[in-house]
């Protein structure tokens, strides 16, 4: 959508958005390598899923459309994938409320997603762009419900867990154990005297 053949005077979009592609796909690549294998045969197949449709997508905004056509296209679709983007935390927003810990979902995250959201909502309403006000909106409310969130499920730990202080008076967390008796003098058999 950022390119100049597309959109004019959208360099920014298309300089961020191309450094984001190739730091995700350096990312994608390296959760590969090291993924156990079933892992990876899903994330290579869902790899995959996503160049097609990026190849469907820009095949037919060259060779297909034109003009205004063109940019509606990219446009729509530059959208419904930055929504995707936005809303796949909302699985982890679930998480947190269920567990009531937001163990699984990190502070520095919450708070970029929301801080860059609200960059590019305000950039494209005032550029008057749409397609890039439209799904950045939506980005920086989702990054301030995971900001609410996180404030308020912060100082909770995970549920099944407890403190338990070492030996040298630090707390250390972990499952709870069942309480086990110890045995006492009275359970142990009599010796007799020689």
């Amino acid at each position: 959508y950022g390119l100049p053949f597309v959109s004019k005077n959208n360099l920014l979009v298309s300089t961020i958005n191309g450094t984001g592609a190739g730091i995700e796909t350096i990312y994608v690549l390296i959760f590969i390598f090291y993924a156990p294998q079933t892992e990876k045969a899903r994330i290579l197949g869902l790899f995959a899923c996503v160049l097609t449709v990026f190849s469907a997508v820009a095949l037919i905004s060259l060779f297909a459309l034109h003009g205004n056509g063109r940019k509606l296209f990219c446009g729509l679709a530059a959208t419904i994938f930055s929504i995707i983007m936005y809303a796949s935390p909302l699985s982890i927003m679930r998480l947190v409320i269920k567990t009531k810990s937001v163990e699984f979902m990190p502070f520095f995250l919450s708070l970029f997603v929301f801080l860059c959201g609200t960059s590019w909502f305000v950039y494209g309403l005032l550029g008057r762009d749409a397609f890039v006000a439209i799904p950045n909106g939506f980005g920086c409310g989702l990054g301030f419900m995971q900001l609410i969130l996180y404030s308020i499920y912060r100082n909770n730990k995970r549920s099944g867990e407890a403190k338990k202080p070492t030996a040298n008076g630090t707390v250390e967390m972990g499952a709870e154990k069942p309480h086990q008796e110890k045995p006492t003098n009275a359970k142990l058999p009599h010796l007799e005297h020689v």
